[in-house]
């Protein structure tokens, strides 16, 4: 039977490939946003700043503390590519949210399982925001390419899932001009480097309402992927990466904290205890960790690295966080 024998967490923020020199233009951007989710509250810059004021974020948004964040953010990369190069596993099941990428309001799963032979990931030729820019040709490249997928793993995840209860969508091929979504390219681009392993995509749909599965759905999905991963006929040893999060577009480093403590002692009652407004925006990307948690249960976790990428004093930006399960 196949075995899982590592675990990776990696946050996938537009700060981790841009330079701090032009990290207040992401700032910039939030200034605009009028729908910054904030522990279960919907405001604008001006009103969330007003509201986190008694906190002087400001003493955060030093050039210096940008460039200590970003250095040890890419360290904690580094590591993490350097442990997936030694162990070395014969397939990476990647778990990741989609942001209108692959799945559009014509179909939006709440869990998905891609297992045709291969899946492309496409550049997009939209105009982006100036801080995103960077960020676009980081996690896409400039020329399309295309991953290599475990489908025997795939369908046969699919048809355990389906027994488990998990009523999971399923597809073998992308639509035309759809690409991969940057959850999973990131981990290509930068944890994978330079070798291409093959991959399993699982999708889950933690972004948009109103079909987003709970934290609890996820944890108890997770441990079926485990269950599924381990009854594959197959001596294939296998890794299981989440990508995104943590607390985002707002830092909540209490929040991140104790998701982070529950993961590592695999308190699933805790995990299912934080309500679900807090897993909102991109924050709702903290699901796609606590999925692979689920099955990473008989794995020690490893914290590598949490950095609050503050990037304004109303407190938006990124709770930017590392692990490994050994």
């Amino acid at each position: 039977m196949a075995k899982i024998v590592l675990g990776l967490g990696t946050s996938h923020s537009p700060m981790l490939s841009t330079p701090t020199e032009i990290w207040h233009l992401h700032a910039d951007r939030d200034q605009k946003n009028q729908a910054l989710e904030f522990r279960g509250r919907t405001y604008n810059y001006e009103n969330l700043k007003q509201s986190r004021a008694r906190e002087k974020l400001e003493q955060h948004l030093s050039g210096e503390i940008w460039r200590s964040k970003q250095e040890s953010c890419q360290q904690a990369i580094k590591a993490l590519g350097d442990k997936l190069s030694e162990v070395s596993p014969d397939v990476i099941v990647i778990v990741g949210d989609d942001q209108h990428e692959l799945f559009y309001e014509d179909g939006m799963p709440a869990f998905a399982i891609f297992w045709g032979d291969r899946i492309q990931c496409i550049p997009p030729d939209q105009p982006v925001h100036s801080s995103i820019a960077a960020a676009r040709r980081d996690q896409f490249g400039d020329e399309p390419e295309w991953y290599l997928v475990e489908s025997d793993l795939g369908k046969h995840m699919v048809v355990h899932m389906m027994a488990e209860g998990f009523d999971v969508a399923q597809l073998t091929r992308q639509a035309k001009g759809r690409t991969v979504g940057h959850a999973f390219t990131f981990v290509r681009r930068r944890i994978m480097q330079p070798k291409m392993f093959p991959i399993l995509p699982v999708t889950i749909n933690t972004y948009f309402p109103p079909n987003q599965p709970t934290a609890a759905r996820c944890y108890a999905f997770g441990k079926a992927l485990r269950r599924a991963i381990e009854s594959w006929d197959s001596t294939k040893r296998v890794a299981v990466v989440a990508s995104g999060g943590l607390s985002h577009f707002v830092v909540d480093e209490e929040f991140d904290q104790g998701v982070l403590k529950a993961i590592r002692e695999n308190d699933e009652k805790t995990i299912g205890s934080f309500g679900e407004p807090l897993f909102q925006s991109g924050s709702s990307e903290i699901k796609n960790w606590i999925t692979a948690a689920g099955a990473l249960e008989d794995l020690n976790m490893e914290l590598l690295n949490y950095a609050p990428a503050y990037r304004s004093a109303a407190g938006t930006g990124c709770g930017l966080a590392f692990a490994q399960w050994l």
